[in-house]
């Protein structure tokens, strides 16, 4: 069942029975590397996070290690549940962006766009990415984009992202202080916070608003701005993820205030897991009620109540919440006439 967080279910019932392109944006922050800072992979091999996902996502494998990115805690990663809902109810095409990766997926025949675009650095001391341009590549990337389905489902793998997203947030005046959600239950507060206020330092009172994105900020949230910007509502566009996602959405608003800009939000929409809506440590509703426009915005109502594997529990713990458009994958999944008991069993076969 999908569920509103805010708007009417309108826009989410057009597009029941119809075909998506998956496009997933990819991306390595060096905030990453901080120890403990996220649990979104295998400890000192965080980078292959998003290279691991892209080639479990499209090819049913993992090529560029032995085995598929989990938690220290042995919470498998979020393209499972992804890669299952494709297989039960294939995406018309799946597309990878290159925002900056470590290392390439070992894959052949899948698209991947590349933008010529470096890894960012830590926001300890400033991600130092030339923010305008980059967010320009998104804008021509977006005017340029046809897309051969219906819609498009636009999500992220970007291991310490909610990190650089409220580091972003913050940056641009956006009272948030308790509205993002990180990958673990027992969040280290600590270590984020002194990472954000160490990023937060580094702004100066004469950096314009790409001078602030550029040091805190990550490729994704800036690139995927300015692709929303440059499609303009000419494709329906579903943004698959949680509190990271919000935040681009929290780009945009502020970039059009500065330009004087509006945006029609009528194609535009934002899809989360429960596991986001509902967990105690973050409001996505409230960052999205932040932007000046109005937003639809839905989650899966799928939990893995009817699995007995203790990995999957985890996520019904809090463990994991959202990633590699989990969230879009399991409504784009509902919107087909999957069963959560057909999903849960496909999930758990790639667990055997």
């Amino acid at each position: 069942m999908i569920k509103n967080i805010t708007g009417k279910v309108d826009f989410i019932e057009s597009l029941r029975g119809k075909k998506a392109t998956f496009m997933l944006a990819l991306s390595n922050t060096k905030t990453a590397n901080i120890d403990g800072i996220t649990q979104a992979g295998i400890p000192g091999k965080i980078y292959l996070t998003p290279t691991l996902d892209s080639e479990f996502l499209t090819t049913g494998e993992v090529r560029s290690l032995e085995d598929i990115a989990k938690t220290p805690k042995g919470v498998p990663t979020p393209a499972l549940i992804t890669r299952a809902i494709h297989l039960l109810n294939p995406f018309g095409n799946i597309e990878l962006l290159n925002l900056g990766l470590e290392k390439l997926p070992n894959i052949e025949y899948f698209k991947i766009y590349d933008f010529d675009i470096k890894p960012s650095q830590s926001i300890n001391d400033d991600a130092n990415i030339n923010a305008q341009e980059l967010f320009q590549k998104g804008v021509e990337f977006g005017k340029d984009y046809e897309c051969k389905d219906d819609y498009i489902i636009l999500a992220e793998s970007v291991p310490s992202g909610t990190t650089t997203a409220k580091a972003t947030a913050l940056a641009l005046g956006y009272d948030c202080k308790n509205s993002f959600s990180s990958s673990f239950k027992n969040v280290p507060n600590e270590i984020k916070e002194t990472t954000i206020q160490n990023a937060l330092k580094n702004i100066s009172p004469s950096d314009d608003l790409f001078s602030i994105l550029g040091k805190v900020s990550d490729n994704m949230i800036i690139f995927n701005a300015g692709f929303i910007l440059g499609l303009n509502n000419k494709t329906p566009l579903l943004l698959a993820g949680g509190t990271q996602m919000a935040c681009v959405l929290l780009v945009v608003n502020k970039i059009l205030e500065v330009m004087q800009g509006e945006i029609n939000t009528s194609n535009l929409a934002l899809a989360t897991t429960s596991w986001v809506k509902n967990d105690e440590n973050s409001d996505i509703k409230s960052l999205l009620e932040m932007c000046d426009f109005k937003i639809n915005s839905y989650y899966a109502d799928f939990d893995f109540s009817l699995s007995s594997h203790p990995a999957l529990k985890l996520y019904d713990e809090g463990e994991a919440k959202e990633g590699v458009g989990a969230g879009g994958a399991l409504v784009y999944g509902l919107l087909n006439g999957l069963s959560q008991e057909k999903i849960t069993k496909q999930i758990e076969e790639f667990l055997k």
